[in-house]
């Protein structure tokens, strides 16, 4: 076996065309093996397989610099680079992450898990190379629809003004995480359909050099056109046609559904069903309705459409009334803003983590024109994605710190669709919803309007309140029931505002109250709970929050996570009798 003999790049520069052939099958078997037993990203590896073994075949790294957009297609480089254990023992699957990560390897240099970033970050690697006169190749690797990025647009324009040797790949598989959007793309088809030779070259507008590859999973031809690029004076674009998923048959015949995969069964392809349902389901349950009832009803997402449970299918039944934008969070929420100034009503959606891209437009080209368009932030909380790059606990920090915008969140599927359906219909006000992966239900009756900051009293108790917001409500439940039990009858409120303070109520808490609880799913420095604290700043009231610590965290253990910011019923009521004495 050659992959477990590799312990570096230079151990693939050593082997013969036919030896890297075999390197390729090799990989694909380990990644193969890997994925059905651990899931992960699929289409986007099995399609970069030939190019990532042909870069480090013809670049030295780290002298040479290899940055992945996104970086989600890059396990095929961590095998290569030292880690191939990772991908060959299954007891040290976790070993590694599954983005590029410079604590890993020296042949890592960013944590990139976000889109169309790639260019800006080797440029300006580039640049930093030149300004000290050392030497060396850097190579941006862009696809999977990064181009519709603005950021990488901007990178691509400003490369094309000064920098020297300067090598961008642009990885054409015809795909984004589902199908690609844009007139950007129209112009790729072209220059495929022409062998590069059309005149309408996007590249060469911006003043790169450019050249095309058909043959993207060639090995031989990829050595070649690198080779010949590797000391190329000016930026330029190498442009590979690739197949996605290449050499996994399920996941070239459905490109969109193997993008990244749970794991899997490796005789039928069939995966694990999740056991609970989600929000994307059930947003996209009350939209479809809504769709049928309001014809100026639009959903707009940003190259996630799955998230809000927008199937193939079911993107093509909706017709006009679905946008894709592409991976362009910033545009998504301006042409929201735009929609509804015209007289639609848009949702914007996409997961929390992709929600921090767009601070200026919620700000600037939302609320400061008061356009009543809905933002949807999804997958919110420590429970969904724990990867650094993926964490989606700042949103209520964030879009909380908006003046103009009202930011609610539902503790149940049935508050949900009670928020979603009156955020969709009033025409006042901007309101984002925040959501968490898994949708709980608690049959009840739910206000139909949110223009105030109304808090809902759900149990009336004395000396102790817990204000338990959005997911976390169960969790206040517990924590009351276990209190009750100790002889404290704690009062309960369901705050559903997660921008405002329901000022009546939280004066009224003054009377019989001398402790106030506050729970958020979400990072506390500038979160929910600090506006209950601020509010009783001048008074006796005792306040307690918890939350989520502001940090950076890698691949955390839930469970240990809740233990360890003491989110857990028992460790709450722990913190509450002591408090009391």
């Amino acid at each position: 076996m050659i992959l477990e003999h590799i312990q570096s790049p230079a151990d693939v520069k050593k082997l013969s065309l036919g030896e890297l052939k075999n390197l390729a099958t090799e990989a694909r078997k380990a990644l193969f093996t890997k994925l059905y037993k651990h899931g992960g990203h699929c289409g986007p590896n099995f399609g970069f397989v030939e190019a990532t073994i042909a870069l480090h075949y013809v670049f030295t790294t780290p002298e040479d610099k290899i940055v992945y957009d996104v970086s989600h297609q890059s396990y095929i480089h961590k095998m290569l680079t030292g880690r191939a254990a990772a991908f060959l023992d299954e007891h040290k699957y976790d070993d590694v992450t599954g983005y590029t990560n410079p604590d890993e390897s020296q042949h890592d240099f960013f944590n990139i898990g976000h889109t169309s970033t790639a260019v800006s970050l080797a440029l300006g690697l580039a640049t930093a190379r030149d300004l000290q006169g050392q030497s060396g190749s850097v190579v941006a690797i862009i696809g999977d629809g990064s181009l519709s990025g603005g950021e990488a647009f901007e990178a691509l324009s400003n490369a094309g003004e000064y920098a020297k040797n300067f090598i961008i790949v642009v990885n054409d598989n015809e795909m984004s995480i589902a199908e690609n959007h844009g007139g950007l793309y129209e112009g790729l088809r072209l220059l495929r359909h022409t062998q590069g030779e059309g005149t309408h070259n996007f590249f060469r507008s911006l003043n790169l050099d450019y050249i095309y590859v058909e043959q993207g999973n060639d090995l031989a031809t990829l050595i070649q056109t690198f080779q010949n690029v590797k000391d190329h004076p000016r930026p330029i674009v190498v442009h590979l046609h690739t197949d996605k998923g290449h050499g996994f048959d399920r996941a070239e015949q459905n490109k969109e559904e193997w993008h990244y995969t749970a794991p899997f069964n490796p005789e039928t392809g069939e995966k694990a069903q999740l056991p609970f349902e989600t929000y994307g389901e059930v947003t996209y349950q009350i939209l479809s309705d809504i769709f049928k009832e309001d014809p100026k009803a639009v959903a707009i997402t940003a190259g996630v459409p799955s998230l809000g449970g927008f199937t193939a299918e079911r993107r093509k039944a909706a017709g006009r009334q679905f946008i894709d934008v592409g991976i362009a969070e910033e545009h998504g929420v301006a042409l929201a803003s735009g929609l509804a100034k015209g007289g639609a009503h848009p949702i914007f959606m996409t997961a929390s983590t992709f929600m921090q891209r767009t601070y200026d437009q919620i700000a600037q080209d939302l609320c400061i024109n008061r356009n009543p368009a809905v933002l949807l932030s999804l997958f919110a909380g420590y429970e969904g994605m724990n990867d650094i790059t993926h964490l989606c606990f700042f949103d209520i920090a964030m879009m909380g710190s908006i003046p103009g915008l009202t930011v609610l969140e539902p503790t149940c599927k049935e508050e949900y669709e009670a928020m979603l359906r009156w955020a969709m219909a009033q025409e006042q006000q901007p309101v984002a919803l925040r959501t968490a992966f898994v949708a709980t239900s608690r049959p009840g009756t739910y206000d139909t309007t949110y223009a105030t900051p109304r808090y809902s009293l759900d149990k009336q108790g004395q000396q102790v309140a817990i204000i338990a917001l959005g997911s976390f409500y169960s969790l206040g439940q517990q924590t009351s029931d276990m209190l009750q039990a100790q002889g404290i009858d704690a009062t309960l409120i369901n705050p559903r505002f997660a921008s405002a303070v329901d000022v009546e109520m939280l004066e009224r808490l003054k009377a019989d109250h001398q402790l106030v609880i506050t729970l958020e799913n979400g990072v506390l420095d500038g979160g929910f709970g600090e506006r209950i604290a601020r509010f009783y700043g001048d008074s006796t009231m005792k306040v307690r929050n918890y939350g989520l610590p502001k940090m950076l965290i890698d691949r955390y253990d839930r469970t240990a996570f809740a233990q360890e910011n003491r989110l857990t019923p028992a460790l709450i009521t722990e913190d509450i009798v002591n408090i009391l004495g």
